[in-house]
C-alpha cells in the first residue's frame, strides 16, 4: 500500500491548515489519485489493523439500499451509529424519522434515485450492462443527489463510481469529495476494491484495476501524532481476497450473503490505531 502511504506523507509534508465544519481543525490539500492494480494483491492497509470486513459489510449494506444504522449493524457494521444518532445537525433536521434514522444516503441513491419516471435502480442497469457484455462510458453510479442533500443524515463523501471494461478485465473508478485519511480513505480503498472484485466475480469478468480520485484530503488536528506514528511502520504484502464461488448474481448480494463469505488470505498487519472520529 505504497499509494496509500504516499498520500499520508504528502498531506501531512504539503497540507495546509483550515477549519472545517466539525470543530476540529485539519491540515490538507486538494486533488489527488491512487491506483490499485488487484492482480497484484487486494489493497488493505496493514500499518495498522483494518476492520474489513466492516467495510464490506458497509457496502453490502449501500447494494441493499439500507437507510437505517440498525440495519447495518446487523451486518456487522458499526460506522453509521454517531452519524445517525449522534450528529446534532441531523438530529434536529425535521426529516429525521427517528432513532437510527439515515435519511437517503448512499444505497438509497444507488438503488431508489427519485425521478420523474418513479424509482430508478442505478446499480441494477449498470449490472445488467455489466452481465450483457455491453462496453460503454455510462456505467456510472452516483450518490451525490442535490435536490436531496437535505434529506441525509450525511452528504456522500464518496460521491459516484464508473465501471469500465478493459477486454475480458473489469476495472473501477470512484471520485471521493471529502478524504479523511486516517479513518475514511482505507476504509473506502477497501470497500470500492471489494465491489470491483464481486461485481467482476457476478457478470463473468476479471478484477482489473482500481483508480481512486480523491478532492479534499484531510488529516484532522487531533489524528496526525497517531498518523507520523501508523506512517513509520514497515507494511506487509498485501494478502488475496476470496470470494464464495456461490455468488453469483446481484440478487444473492441482495439476499443470502453475509461477510462470512469473504475471506482475507494472508493478511498481515500492525496493532490497531484508535484514531479519533470527527462527527
Amino acid at each position: 500500500m505504497k499509494q496509500y502511504l504516499d498520500l499520508c506523507k504528502k498531506t501531512i509534508n504539503e497540507g495546509i491548515r483550515k477549519t472545517n465544519r466539525t470543530g476540529i481543525d485539519h491540515i490538507g490539500y486538494t486533488g489527488d489519485m491512487m491506483k490499485f492494480d488487484l492482480s497484484k494483491g487486494f489493497p488493505v492497509v496493514t500499518t495498522k489493523k483494518l476492520f474489513w470486513k466492516s467495510a464490506i459489510a458497509e457496502m453490502l449494506g449501500f447494494l441493499r439500499g439500507y437507510d437505517n444504522a440498525e440495519d447495518f449493524r446487523k451486518l456487522g457494521c458499526n460506522v453509521w451509529n454517531a452519524n445517525a444518532n449522534e450528529n446534532q445537525t441531523w438530529l434536529n433536521n425535521p426529516n429525521r424519522t427517528g432513532e437510527d434514522d439515515l435519511g437517503r444516503i448512499y444505497g438509497v441513491q444507488a438503488r431508489y434515485w427519485a425521478s420523474t419516471n418513479g424509482s430508478l435502480d442505478q446499480l441494477k442497469n449498470v449490472y445488467y450492462d455489466l452481465k450483457q457484455g455491453k462496453d460503454n462510458r455510462r456505467e456510472i453510479v452516483t450518490h451525490w443527489n442535490p435536490g436531496e442533500l437535505d434529506d441525509m443524515a450525511l452528504p456522500p463523501c464518496h460521491m459516484f463510481y464508473q465501471f469500465g471494461r478493459h477486454g475480458n478485465k473489469l476495472n473501477l473508478s470512484m471520485y471521493q469529495r471529502s478524504c479523511d485519511v486516517p479513518i475514511g480513505v482505507p476504509f473506502n480503498i477497501t470497500g470500492y476494491a471489494w465491489l470491483l472484485s464481486v461485481m467482476a466475480q457476478i457478470t463473468g469478468h476479471k478484477v482489473g484495476t482500481f483508480t481512486h480520485f480523491l478532492h479534499d484530503i484531510h488529516i484532522y488536528e487531533n489524528q496526525m501524532e497517531l498518523m507520523k506514528e501508523q506512517i513509520s511502520r514497515k507494511p506487509f504484502e498485501l494478502p488475496t481476497l476470496k470470494i464464495n464461488p456461490d455468488i453469483k448474481t446481484l440478487e444473492d448480494l441482495e439476499t443470502w450473503v453475509t461477510i462470512d463469505d469473504f475471506e482475507l488470505e494472508g493478511y498481515q498487519h500492525h496493532e490497531h490505531i484508535k484514531y479519533p472520529f470527527a462527527v
